[in-house]
């Protein structure tokens, strides 16, 4: 699919019916005949901000309508959606539950209603599946919203509750047993469909062009938020509604903080600029980190350092394929490096320290991408299997004067090894200068 096939409306432009149908059937099988699962979409905006919906929502019916419930029904195995009513004045922008035939032929759901027939259809149900984990929206991942939620606990004058705990809340107040629908869906979302990856091809291609972008355009004295802009710019005029995540563009000492994003120093002749930025397209990201000599030409201890985290990297990207546990993947990439750490004359011991401490460090298999660019389910004690889609982040830390020095791309295992998402970006030290000379 190209960027002049997309159209933006109430439901997913980029996957049919098809699509969420077997998920559906999936949490079906889970729950069990006796049961059923309730999920919340997200609200309304609360400001000028374009909708997106709460990813799990998305997951299951593609519905992109701001106050909408999704009932599925284990016995009939039937999904029922539940929606406001068009105001009785004016034109809504949206559909709504007088839009019935059309919302089920472009969702494959089987029944629409108004919000107020939720009530009777929730009241007294025996056993009731709702996620229990934070909705990720816009820019968000759970692991975010939760340190946000564990924030806001510690603040006395605040004692926010979430919107999730107030439904949970409501429902108890309704039915029997309410069980956890995260973990159900987790598992799901981790492994994606081939129609899922196409999407993230796509936004892994824009990715990098953005970031070549920005690579290319890069001169002493610039600012980091116009490497932003740039990014910004090319997301746009090719599809993206908004940016996966906050855009993180560090230079010089800035780049020490890992998801600093104020991104308004400047870029100053010498120093290296990290750019850490994905769009968001029919509600799915990317991920990429590369680093890059603001003058176009790397030093000697740039090169040095850098240079080994690409090294290293290359190290673990070949060894990806179908079948191989995380941890024996990089045991092997450790002992392919370990020899080369012996051998290199690091211009400092604290270097050569730094690189040991990085061969011992489980992090560089850093994380399932997808809906969230820190996506959901847990795959590093499982083997590796087609359609996983994770992050592979080598990072160095040189704690003695503040070095952060890392190289990202996001990979799907395929049936053969694996597919580089962001691989539009070069990662060879020699490759990038000619590309700033360019």
């Amino acid at each position: 699919m190209t960027p002049a096939a997309f159209t933006t409306s109430d439901v997913a432009y980029w996957f049919p019916p098809e699509e969420f149908a077997p998920r559906r059937e999936t949490v079906f099988d889970k729950i069990g005949s006796d049961a059923y699962a309730i999920l919340q979409g997200a609200g309304p905006v609360r400001g000028f901000e374009v909708f997106r919906q709460a990813n799990e929502f998305f997951y299951l019916c593609g519905v992109e309508i701001p106050q909408a419930y999704l009932l599925l029904d284990g016995k009939t195995r039937k999904a029922s959606i539940f929606l406001p009513h068009r105001p009785a004045r004016g034109e809504s922008e949206t559909l709504a539950a007088e839009d019935a035939d059309i919302l089920k032929e472009k969702t494959g759901l089987d029944a629409v209603y108004g919000l107020e027939a939720l009530e009777e259809k929730v009241a007294n149900i025996a056993i009731l599946y709702t996620p229990h984990s934070p909705a990720e929206g816009r820019c968000q991942s759970r692991d975010v919203l939760q340190h946000y939620a564990r924030t806001v606990s510690k603040d006395p004058w605040d004692g926010e509750i979430s919107r999730e705990d107030r439904f949970i809340a409501r429902l108890r107040s309704m039915v029997g047993e309410i069980r956890d629908l995260t973990p159900v869906l987790d598992p799901m979302r981790l492994i994606k469909s081939p129609r899922e990856v196409e999407l993230m091809r796509w936004t892994g291609k824009l990715t990098g062009l953005a970031v070549k972008e920005a690579i290319q355009a890069t001169r002493p004295g610039m600012r980091e938020y116009h490497l932003e802009a740039i990014a910004d710019q090319l997301y746009r005029s090719n599809g993206a509604r908004h940016e996966g995540y906050c855009a993180i563009v560090p230079s010089g000492a800035s780049i020490w903080h890992a998801h600093y994003n104020r991104n308004d120093g400047l870029l100053t002749d010498g120093d290296l600029v990290l750019m850490d930025y994905a769009p968001d397209v029919c509600s799915y990201t990317n991920d990429i980190g590369r680093m890059w000599p603001i003058n176009g030409k790397y030093s000697p201890l740039q090169r040095e350092l850098y240079g080994f985290m690409v090294e290293y990297h290359k190290a673990v990207l070949k060894r990806i394929r179908p079948g191989v546990l995380p941890l024996d993947l990089l045991a092997a990439a450790a002992e392919e490096m370990r020899p080369i750490v012996e051998k290199t004359a690091f211009s400092k011991p604290i270097y050569a320290e730094a690189a040991t401490r990085t061969l011992a460090f489980r992090g560089h298999l850093s994380h399932p991408v997808g809906m969230a660019v820190h996506d959901v389910g847990s795959y590093f004690e499982f083997s590796m299997q087609p359609g996983l889609v994770i992050s592979i982040d080598p990072q160095m830390w040189v704690p003695e004067e503040r070095l952060y020095i890392r190289v990202e791309d996001t990979i799907v295992v395929t049936d053969t090894g694996m597919e580089i998402l962001t691989g539009h970006v070069p990662i060879e030290l020699d490759e990038i200068e000619a590309l700033m000379g360019a």
